[in-house]
């Protein structure tokens, strides 16, 4: 919770900060401004979440949402498929991509970090194999989907991206909190044997974990489809990056069994909030988005050491 509450205290450091230096920037257009605009991230992050609270790793996410994304385009724009099938194929598709790193690791007992790194590959090289070109989305029924939005009056809109964002978080929380699978994830990240011994089902919670994974990525390539109405195959590149920091910066360790869905939203919305600051700026680079985020990844790391005295996980296979 300490780091929990620490990310919340950053988040509202930064915008507050902004709102000093920034004229209107203190206002809830700019708020809502940040779900709608980091939703795709968020919603991947939240799937990430549950293979960071296990202990394991995930680095197929951004490749899997520039595929997503294309994949529906193709099928819409090309293919002239109506948008709920279409929806359903990638759906599909990040169950299957899914499925196969949880077979993997679950049941093969492979590395999280190569058998995932090669689904970036394979995700990636379909997605360029679709198409190597942005494809524009003007199908009738998606158009609408992406134009629905709550507005509320002067202060802001509510967006449909904005929307699946929080919905995501609403049922990761609960799920983590009130459900025996949630408890299972806990469980498996605080110690795989002790799991094991206990008789708790790693071996299919761990499957499942990496299809939810999987899953969630695919949602998170559609909303991205939703936020710029073009599909692309190389969309999400580094992107999984973003979402390991999120949830690390949310207060998760990457040795697993601490973390939950809200300190991820909120790292992902400390994030956003970073390159709205340089966006206002208008004086910095892009560039120094990374570098913010990645001094902030460091010191939530440090935090994490001192206080609990717990090393980090290695990356390495």
């Amino acid at each position: 919770m300490k780091t929990l509450y620490a990310t919340l205290g950053v988040f509202l450091a930064l915008f507050a900060a902004a709102s000093v230096a920034y004229p209107g920037f203190f206002s809830l257009r700019v708020a809502l401004n940040l779900f709608t605009d980091n939703a795709f991230l968020g919603v991947a992050a939240i799937g990430l979440t549950f293979v960071i609270l296990s202990g394991g790793i995930d680095l197929s996410i951004g490749a899997m949402i520039g595929c997503s994304g294309i994949l529906c385009a193709t099928l819409l724009e090309k293919l002239h498929w109506s948008a709920v099938p279409a929806v359903l194929a990638v759906l599909t598709f990040g169950f299957c991509i899914g499925a196969m790193h949880g077979a993997l690791i679950a049941v093969f007992r492979l590395p999280p970090f190569l058998v995932t790194l090669a689904g970036l590959f394979v995700c990636r090289g379909i997605a360029l194999s679709i198409s190597r070109e942005a494809l524009q989305v003007s199908d009738p029924t998606f158009t609408r989907i992406s134009e629905m939005s709550v507005r509320l009056g002067k202060l802001g809109t509510v967006t449909a991206p904005a929307a699946v964002f929080v919905f995501a978080v609403g049922i990761a929380a609960y799920v983590l909190k009130y459900s025996s699978f949630g408890r299972r994830v806990y469980a498996l990240g605080g110690s795989e044997n002790s799991s094991s011994l206990m008789g708790l089902t790693v071996t299919r919670t761990k499957f499942w974990i990496y299809v939810l994974s999987g899953v969630c990525s695919a949602v998170g390539g559609l909303v991205f489809l939703l936020y710029t109405a073009s599909g692309n195959a190389v969309a999400g590149t580094g992107l999984e990056l973003d979402a390991i920091a999120a949830v690390v910066i949310g207060g998760a360790t990457l040795t697993g069994g601490y973390g939950s869905a809200v300190g991820t939203m909120l790292g992902v919305l400390t994030l956003g909030t970073i390159q709205t600051i340089i966006t206002f700026d208008g004086r910095l680079s892009s560039w120094w988005t990374k570098i913010f985020v990645g001094s902030l990844f460091l010191a939530f790391v440090l935090a994490r050491r001192i206080i609990h005295k717990e090393p980090e996980k290695s990356f390495s296979p």
